[in-house]
């Protein structure tokens, strides 16, 4: 059982669940291929039916810990830090950001933009689901959209939020891994048509790394 005050500390954002914490090479998106510092936080509502981390969405199973180690052991790892989940952006994240930007680190998150935003951002990847929309203030702010495609309806659902996000923002559509060889096909021709886009591949699986 979780103490009062130990929950009091979770909602200021100054402990958080933490299911997992290790240092890899980025898979996804924009950043692929270059080394970071992943911190993933537990606790996520969203219900992906696909997702492939849903030990990560009861917060309760995964121990508060202090944002402080958490931080210390980032610093000894890379000057980019990852922050994922689950959900990270279910609890404050201005506390985290703040003590990884005093010790100089690039700070990167992995959103659906399902709860209000927070937290100092280096760098916005939103990969927004269709069971739980986005807040509207996080598209002003993204650097990259993320879409993934399970469905040939969820090309449809990649434009109508690609006509949310900011200007630079940039548009990738990346195929669910368990669908991947039907749908990658269907990807290029998609991107082919509509060069706005980019294809996101998870490159860490097929590298065999966390």
């Amino acid at each position: 059982m979780v103490s009062e005050q130990v929950m009091d500390l979770v909602d200021k954002g100054l402990m958080l669940p933490l299911m997992e914490e290790f240092y890899t090479i980025q898979g996804e998106g924009y950043h692929k291929g270059t080394a970071a510092y992943f911190i993933r936080v537990g606790g996520c509502d969203v219900g992906c039916h696909w997702c492939d981390v849903k030990e990560s969405w009861n917060a309760e199973t995964h121990p508060p810990t202090q944002i402080a180690s958490i931080v210390d052991n980032a610093s000894n790892y890379s000057d980019t830090i990852v922050i994922t989940g689950g959900e990270p952006l279910t609890w404050d994240m201005g506390p985290l950001t703040a003590a990884l930007k005093e010790k100089k680190l690039q700070t990167h998150i992995e959103t659906s933009g399902a709860y209000p935003f927070t937290g100092i951002w280096d760098w916005i990847c939103l990969s927004p689901k269709k069971n739980k929309l986005p807040e509207e203030e996080i598209y002003a702010v993204a650097h990259e959209l993320k879409v993934i495609v399970y469905n040939k309806h969820d090309f449809i659902f990649a434009e109508e939020q690609a006509e949310k996000v900011n200007g630079k923002c940039i548009l990738y559509l990346q195929p669910e891994w368990s669908v991947r060889e039907k749908m990658v096909p269907l990807i290029v021709d998609y991107v082919m048509k509509n060069p706005k886009w980019k294809v996101s591949l998870q490159t860490h699986k097929y590298l065999n790394i966390p």
